[in-house]
């Protein structure tokens, strides 16, 4: 055995218990290839309180568990009570004990960490791991054993390889495609045929696609697997075809299957493969914070790289994959490698491995973990408590019976207006936990010495300075300021997703450090500099039209030109920041973090009022932004937030109109034609397929019982249609439909029978529509369509 030192990435991690005793081993990139790095021998450790070790030796004892150490601690809870740890050799024992105590009533802290997730935690590794060992090479796996580990944040690139397969609606296989720089591959069951496609391999049969498929992915030795629902559909069908004939699905790094898991109140299903990461399109970009009408490949590819499927009927793609599969097999194998394709450049497109590497990087959270706000916040939080002499606090241990308000919204003035604008708070709540000192522990200790510590809400008090928090969130800050000036646009989104996912974490009751004191402390802080916010803009002689969570709306008169406009939010900036400033020192003692930044010039802004009332609406409205480029040429476009043309749930016909209609009224532009056009050739049939909807079927079919909507009606009616014809049910377990309105219901696109209700579409999508801003200019929908009509 060799003694090396090497760097590496995290990919997976593993505890298990062998003869020799509880085995912790992780496998890590390097430069020099992949490593599976064995660490030294490992304990899983949980917490009880000091009152409780009398009570828990006996209950060990009784139950033979008898390889545990009981060691008094100097840490505490929360309750400021001491606590001990209890030491595992073996897993086993560890769950086992856990159970026992929690059925005495013998509360267990951090009961739920795993000894690989714990052994990283403590050392502040994330995702960049440096180590040394003594290196051996075993059936042709090279395990480091014995290492020690320390973070690292050396770039190590990884490889990754998109999957796809095409199979009958009974899950039999037809082909597997592959495809990653420089490699394209597909594996196509048939005769081989003569055809120009130098990537496809003809195999006999099922059974030998899936060894060869298998064979060649070792080979291939990718990091990565990426792909489309790639966890549920690819690699769950191909473990099950596996089973089917007996053959080992050996993909793990050393020889192994894989390890499946489910979601406890879901059917999402997640995969473990030793030494190789998954990563789900759909999952990654929804993480992101990417948002698309449909996360369909062909939707999803359409929207951001101009091209989709090359198969005919999208729809019916099954029918149409095993058609090809019969008769023209080329065609099917270039078929499966462009969805692997699509898949590799959307990836691309958005630098998502970048983006799952990063977060991993700054949080620790695995590099194939959706979601995890709670799990990210845990990472970053923990170890410092424990070094500040703490133990983290269970679900539910945080005060009872409150509840902390939402974002402040203010009541809206409805209106066409002028010269608004648009101030905002950067990172509010961020803002508010760094400059309150707003921190679990942090309250903690503020409870023991309250006149010393700064006001928070219901009865919260923070320490000045005993706190994690702020200082996380004042690092994050800084690496996002360095991200945004070397224009590294995907770290600066990972660091703003979990920056602002702080507060959530602390209002969430999955959340071990929730209690609505700290959730409160941020929103209603948060409410009351809105408010100061406003009340000193009016004392200036401006008019607050509306506010929101973080911003506010300042109508400043219709006399301004855009240069004197511009002048005057800078200058509003300022001000608020320095009252703020002042306002903080004189009350709290403290210095201000938070920045009030002029955002936007509304050239002309719309506020409507809830539809059929006078009341200003919420979160909904439109303005104009004029933008004037070197050559003195003005560029226009409206900002549309909460209405039609940026909900999903209306047809392009209202959004086209709106823009149309919106366009007119913000540049003086008659409207009343253009309205009137608008409804004839709506009644004609000249828009027909701008009056598709397209909706979501969020549940399983069937679990609709009560107040069936109209897209439910639709896909009911379509799969009835479907299995009279002996086609594949589209719609029973959720999907997308896009339907029509008829004069005998909803009707799916497919299956359009009935004439379309253009009256019905006249009146919910374009009157809908023209009513909330027409009233405005003085006039409204049927006045302009009642006038026009009488003219003919």
């Amino acid at each position: 055995m060799n003694q090396i030192q090497e760097i590496g990435f995290l990919l997976t991690r593993h505890s298990r218990d062998t003869k020799h005793g509880l085995e912790t081993s992780y496998w890590v990139k390097t430069p020099n290839g992949p490593l599976k790095v064995v660490v030294e021998p490992q304990q899983a450790l949980f917490f009880i309180e000091q009152s409780a070790c009398e009570s828990t030796q006996s209950l060990l004892a009784e139950n033979q568990i008898t390889k545990v150490t009981i060691r008094p601690l100097s840490l505490s809870t929360f309750k400021n009570k001491r606590v001990a740890g209890l030491y595992f050799e073996k897993l086993q024992d560890f769950y086992q004990a856990r159970r026992l105590l929690k059925e005495h009533g013998i509360t267990c802290y951090e009961d739920d960490f795993r000894p690989e997730e714990r052994y990283l935690n403590e050392r502040f590794i994330t995702a960049g791991i440096e180590f040394t060992g003594q290196l051996k090479v075993n059936s042709n796996i090279s395990v480091v054993s014995g290492a020690k580990c320390r973070p690292s944040n050396t770039p190590i690139e990884l490889s990754m390889l998109s999957i796809d397969l095409e199979c009958s609606m009974k899950g039999e296989l037809y082909s597997i495609g592959a495809y990653a720089d420089g490699v394209e591959k597909v594996f196509m069951i048939g005769q081989p045929q003569a055809t120009t496609l130098d990537y496809l391999d003809w195999v006999d049969d099922e059974k030998s696609l899936l060894e060869h498929f298998i064979a060649w992915l070792n080979q291939i030795d990718p990091d990565i697997l990426i792909g489309w629902n790639v966890v549920n559909f690819d690699l769950s069908l191909l473990d099950k075809r596996c089973q089917h004939y007996n053959i080992k699905f050996a993909i793990g790094r050393d020889g192994s299957v894989p390890y499946w898991r489910k979601h406890q109140s879901s059917e999402q299903q997640y995969i473990d493969i030793e030494g190789r990461v998954v990563l789900d399109g759909i999952d990654l970009l929804k993480t992101a914070t990417y948002n698309f009408a449909s996360f369909s490949l062909e939707h999803v590819s359409h929207e951001l790289l101009g091209t989709g499927k090359i198969i005919d009927d999208v729809d019916n793609r099954v029918v149409e994959i095993t058609e090809k599969f019969h008769h023209n097999k080329p065609a099917l194998a270039q078929y499966n490698l462009e969805d692997c394709r699509l898949v590799w450049q959307i990836f691309q497109k958005t630098n998502l491995l970048d983006f799952a590497k990063l977060r991993a990087q700054l949080t620790g959270l695995e590099i194939d973990r959706a979601g995890g706000s709670v799990a990210a916040f845990t990472n970053l939080y923990l170890p410092k408590l424990h070094r500040a002499g703490y133990v983290a606090p269970n679900l539910g241990d945080g005060l009872q019976g409150l509840v902390s308000p939402g974002g402040y919204v203010m009541d809206s003035i409805p209106g066409l207006y002028k010269n608004v604008l648009v101030l905002d708070f950067k990172s509010l709540y961020p803002s508010i936990i760094r400059t309150f000192c707003i921190d679990p522990m942090g309250m903690v200790e503020g409870l023991k010495l309250p006149e010393q510590a700064i006001d928070g809400f219901d009865g919260a008090k923070f320490s000045r300075e005993k706190h994690f928090l702020p200082q996380i969130i004042e690092q994050l800050w800084l690496e996002r300021d360095i991200a945004k000036r070397d224009n590294n646009a995907v770290l600066s989104q990972a660091i703003k997703i979990i920056m602002n996912s702080f507060y959530g974490v602390l209002g969430s009751t999955g959340c071990r450090f929730f209690d609505p004191r700290l959730s409160g402390s941020i929103t209603k802080r948060g409410h009351e500099l809105l408010k100061l916010t406003k009340q000193w803009v009016e004392a200036l002689g401006h008019r607050v039209i509306y506010g929101d969570t973080d911003s506010i709306f300042v109508f400043i008169g219709d006399t301004h030109d855009k240069a004197a406009a511009m002048k005057i939010g800078d200058e509003l900036a300022t001000f608020t920041n320095n009252k703020l400033q002042d306002y903080l020192s004189e009350k709290f003692s403290i210095s201000s973090y938070l920045e009030l930044e002029f955002e936007t010039h509304f050239s002309k802004f719309f506020m409507p009022t809830i539809r059929g009332q006078e009341v200003g609406t919420k979160k909904r409205y439109a303005g104009l932004v004029e933008t004037v480029d070197d050559n003195n040429e003005i560029t226009q476009r409206i900002v549309y937030k909460g209405l039609e043309t940026v909900r999903t749930d209306w047809t392009d016909l209202a959004k086209e109109f709106q823009q149309g209609l919106y366009h007119r009224v913000f540049n003086d532009l008659p409207v009343k034609e253009y309205v009137f056009e608008m409804t004839q050739r709506t009644l004609q049939g000249e828009f027909d397929k701008k009056l598709i909807y397209r909706k979501r079927i969020r549940r399983k079919l069937d679990k609709y019982v009560k107040n069936v909507p109209p897209h439910i009606k639709a896909a009911r009616a379509a799969d009835e249609k479907n299995k009279a014809l002996g086609k594949p049910l589209k719609y029973q377990r959720r999907g997308q439909i896009a339907y029509y309105l008829t004069t005998q219901g909803p009707q799916a696109v497919e299956y359009l029978t009935a004439p379309i209700d253009y009256q019905l579409y006249v009146e919910r999508q374009l009157k809908a529509v023209a009513d909330a801003i027409l009233p405005f200019v003085n006039t409204s929908f049927d006045e302009i369509t009642d006038h026009q009509m009488s003219l003919f």
